[in-house]
């Protein structure tokens, strides 16, 4: 998942507030201001007296040419390493991510900041955001937040949509109201995840809800950041999921309950190609999934032949994280 930290020196109250505002990851402020932060809001700071201290714990690098790349490698397995470069032509970010170096990119810009998140089409995961302009640090947060990642989603075909009996189902309530074409990835298998639409949908008996997902059953996974998965049932108040449109924009959602309750359950299958994919969800007219025009479709009203969007991928997960290994699931 992107981090964006703030850099506020000289201090600044409204610097802080508005990088707090706008969603900012941390703060990084000048000896002896850390406490002044935390008056303000809770938020991780950077400072020599901070949550993270500034000589030990992360340090500036001020990179001049490709020869300084192995001692950054080196420095960034233990620490957090700013790089400032004046010249940003100069800076070889490109071969750092080709070697798996975490680094923090030190912009002055949005535009910056694209170039530093969009480098070899993955970018750093991390920049540090120095302007003195309030407005400009609104801006570009609003903006560098609201630059979603993609989700590569393919079609499935339905082959059979079959009711097995009652069991938990989980709904997700999020901190963020979704709009139509929006939900998010649920399946029976990690490597094969449904969109499951938000119950953003008017009904003529039910309110719209927009900020859940009807998700599945207890034991089905969620996509989460950071390229991995959970299960519904681990999911409490506070953790974060990926909310998926259908066109694979990607952004970051709050849960902020899960409600778990003995609900009608229904198999269904589908394929993509030559592979066999399948999820659970409950047997009801509100639960929908989504189809690649992004309108949401009644699972009721599944049948065979329907087509349906899904996110696929390769190999396997352990304890979520995904793994080059072949593992089968039935």
């Amino acid at each position: 998942m992107r981090k964006i930290w703030v850099k506020v020196d000289p201090w600044d109250k409204k610097m802080v507030t508005t990088a707090l505002e706008g969603g900012a990851d941390g703060i990084m402020v000048p000896q002896g201001f850390t406490g002044k932060v935390k008056e303000l809001g809770r938020i991780q700071t950077i400072s020599e007296d901070g949550d993270l201290k500034t000589g030990e714990d992360v340090i500036f690098f001020t990179i001049k040419s490709g020869k300084d790349e192995e001692e950054i490698v080196k420095l960034s397995q233990n620490k957090k390493v700013i790089l400032q470069c004046s010249d940003w032509t100069i800076i070889p970010l490109e071969n750092l991510i080709a070697k798996g170096a975490e680094v923090i990119a030190q912009v002055n810009s949005f535009e910056d900041a694209q170039t530093a998140f969009g480098i070899l089409e993955k970018g750093v995961n991390h920049i540090l955001f120095h302007t003195k302009d309030p407005l400009e640090l609104k801006k570009a947060l609003s903006q560098l937040r609201s630059l979603e990642d993609k989700t590569p989603l393919e079609t499935a075909r339905i082959v059979e949509v079959i009711p097995v009996g009652m069991g938990d189902r989980v709904c997700i309530d999020t901190c963020t109201s979704m709009t139509p074409g929006q939900g998010m990835l649920i399946g029976n298998s990690s490597s094969a995840l449904f969109l499951v639409h938000s119950e953003s949908i008017f009904n003529p008996y039910v309110s719209p809800r927009p900020f859940r997902v009807n998700a599945g059953p207890v034991h089905a996974y969620t996509r989460v950041p950071g390229d991995k998965t959970k299960y519904l049932s681990d999911l409490s108040a506070g953790d974060q999921v990926m909310i998926v449109d259908f066109k694979g924009n990607t952004t970051v959602g709050i849960v902020g309950r899960l409600k778990i309750e003995k609900r009608p359950l229904m198999l269904v299958k589908a394929v993509v190609g030559d592979k066999q994919i399948s999820t659970i969800l409950q047997n009801a007219e509100t639960i929908r999934l989504t189809d690649p025009e992004g309108k949401a479709v009644s699972v009721v009203a599944l049948k065979p032949g329907d087509e349906v969007l899904v996110a696929i991928e390769e190999g396997g997960r352990h304890f979520g994280h995904k793994i080059e290994e072949t593992i089968t699931e039935k």
